[in-house]
């Protein structure tokens, strides 16, 4: 295998400089990968079909457009994502990515905020969700990438198809920036209120994701999958930017829904993720297990005992041991079959975006699979810090990246300043100077701990800190962490802010509550009786037994109404909004607290 050319900073000081520098160096290489739906077969671009591409639609956006003026994308991960963030950057433009399933109202207020001047969406079902807010968009211009029969009024929507040029050879524009102008505007999924704008720039971004590609080596044939959204700042640094710049190839996949047939078709070696979707391998994996014989059981255990000891060993941490002469065997009948279910090709998945617990990491690196846990956020473009596959702590979210410095401040909150934290808060100034002090140190809101070599280990959320009304204060976020590794429970809420003990709202997993509720002999519909809570409360301070005695669970609520986007309970990236989640359980919260 070759490394491939990597593309530096020297050479490329924007993001469309660094197209342009994609293109010459490999022009008929390919670039992307994707799924044709009308054909239904898979299709590529090269580096030189995407730039004729980007060259049209660049043609196309000059419509009554100047360099600074927003444009929006919401669309799924496609070729087309591309096409238009690096036809509108090389104009000049800034690029306003958005979620594909956030909330109509919300859409409208970045719109507004943003002052954005285009939008591009996909099709019908965007369009219908978009219209019930369309008289508040002060957009000007709104093309989808799919036609339809058009029923409103809308003098503002056109089809890509007419808004396109008919001709093919337009010349690729760069326009004049600078890089420390604007490039994009991330709106964060705001946790708490409306939204704010993350303002960053060429250097910002470009910066962070030349950062990241020095971490690992990449090869000629290396196949980045993409699926987490390219709206997440992750995904569109990580699995966007990087692939550009250490010139290797992105597939597409179609759905999440999709993802397991994706992998096997397309054996990716480089794959982006949050931990949700690492929790939701690993239950499929207990809930066949649990099918299976006892001796296929043990074996599983014996090889992920095996496979950790070998980790270990590799990583200089542990000594080796004759137990490691079975890997082979246990390698060819257990973790080779199950990370075919990977593609079977898989080098390196990157977790970062939220916590992953330390027990599934150890699940998946047991089995041979190269799992690096970062950290970072939407103001520092994202990455701060990320495990390298030479020194990999699965417990910590690695040492920093070249270019980022850290220290501690009160409360060992992490701070850090490197060339890719922010410009600021777009029209927020006061949300700005919060963020940023004046000595332009960044406040995370995150408690850390750092060990002597360097590692950065998550402890708490400042801001998400329950303070009960003994004063003891508890992080939620771990003991969420320890309770969903039981596949019994799809989403958990640690509350007892001023109270007397802790409570938890829990989501059940409908299918495995049915099986539970058998082998308690009681009815699926009977979540809140005593007995079944009882069960449920033992269940829980059973995985939480490690955690101090003022921090055990007293009360629990039950329900199989999963907390979505949809019902405005979690923000596009999947994190919890705690104070809609409490405001929704208002009733449930007294239930528990009736007696205190």
């Amino acid at each position: 295998m070759m490394t491939q050319e990597v593309i530096s900073a020297e050479i490329a000081l924007t993001l469309p400089e660094l197209f342009r520098e994609r293109v010459k160096c490999s022009p008929e290489c390919i670039a992307y990968r994707y799924f044709d739906k009308e054909q239904k077969m898979w299709r590529t671009f090269t580096w030189s079909e995407m730039s004729a591409q980007v060259g049209r639609w660049q043609a196309a956006l000059q419509e009554n457009l100047v360099p600074g003026d927003k444009v929006a994308i919401m669309l799924h991960n496609c070729p087309q994502w591309v096409m238009f963030d690096q036809a509108a950057l090389g104009l000049g433009l800034v690029t306003i990515p958005l979620y594909t399933d956030d909330r109509p109202d919300n859409v409208a207020y970045i719109l507004n905020n943003a002052d954005v001047k285009l939008l591009i969406i996909e099709g019908e079902t965007q369009w219908k969700r978009l219209y019930t807010v369309h008289k508040d968009i002060l957009t000007t211009r709104i093309v989808s990438i799919q036609s339809f029969e058009n029923k409103s009024s809308d003098s503002r929507l056109v089809f890509l198809e007419t808004w396109l040029p008919n001709e093919k050879n337009y010349p690729l524009q760069t326009n004049d920036c600078l890089p420390e102008n604007l490039a994009s505007i991330v709106y964060t999924s705001g946790t708490t209120g409306r939204p704010k704008g993350v303002m960053l720039s060429h250097r910002n971004i470009l910066g962070n994701a030349q950062a990241a590609a020095s971490c690992m080596t990449f090869y000629s044939d290396d196949l980045f999958l993409s699926f987490l959204p390219l709206s997440h700042t992750l995904e569109r640094t990580g699995g966007y930017y990087l692939p550009m710049i250490v010139g290797v190839t992105v597939a597409y996949a179609r759905s999440i829904p999709q993802l397991a047939v994706d992998l096997n078709t397309l054996h990716p070696t480089f794959l982006i993720s949050v931990p949700r979707i690492y929790e939701q391998v690993y239950a499929k994996i207990q809930n066949q297990l649990e099918k299976k014989s006892g001796l296929a059981r043990k074996l599983f255990t014996l090889t992920i005992k095996i496979g950790w000891h070998r980790f270990e060993y590799q990583q200089h941490r542990a000594s080796w041991h004759p137990s490691l002469l079975l890997w082979p065997l246990l390698n060819r009948l257990v973790a080779t079959p199950v990370l075919k279910k990977l593609g079977g090709r898989m080098r390196f998945a990157i977790s970062g975006g939220a916590a992953l617990p330390p027990s599934i990491a150890k699940i998946f690196i047991g089995l041979g699979l190269g799992l690096l846990q970062g950290y970072g956020l939407t103001e520092t473009s994202p990455v701060i810090s990320i495990n390298r596959p030479d020194d990999n702590i699965p417990e910590s979210i690695g040492t920093t990246v070249p270019g980022v410095e850290i220290k501690l401040g009160q409360n060992d909150e992490l701070l850090t300043k490197s060339p890719y934290v922010m410009l600021g808060y777009w029209k927020n100034p006061s949300a700005t100077k919060e963020m940023i002090d004046e000595e332009g140190w960044l406040h995370t809101g995150d408690k850390v701990r750092v060990d002597e070599q360097g590692h950065l280990y998550i402890t708490g959320r400042i801001k998400e800190i329950i303070v009960m009304g003994n004063g003891e204060k508890v992080p939620p976020g771990t003991m969420e962490m320890a309770i969903t590794i039981d596949t019994l429970f799809n989403q958990v809420m640690v509350i007892g802010e001023g109270k007397p003990f802790l409570s938890i709202l829990v989501v059940l997993n409908t299918e495995n509550w049915q099986d539970f509720a058998k082998s308690l002999n009681v009815e699926a519909d009977t979540q809140q009786s005593k007995p079944v809570q009882q069960a449920i409360l033992k269940r829980i301070n059973q995985l939480t037994k490690d955690f101090p005695s003022y921090a055990r669970i007293r009360r629990v609520s039950l329900s199989l109404d999963p907390w979505t986007v949809n019902n405005g309970l979690m923000t596009p990236t999947l994190k919890l909004k705690r104070a809609r989640i409490l405001k929704h359980h208002e009733t449930d919260i007294k239930e528990m607290y009736k007696d205190f």
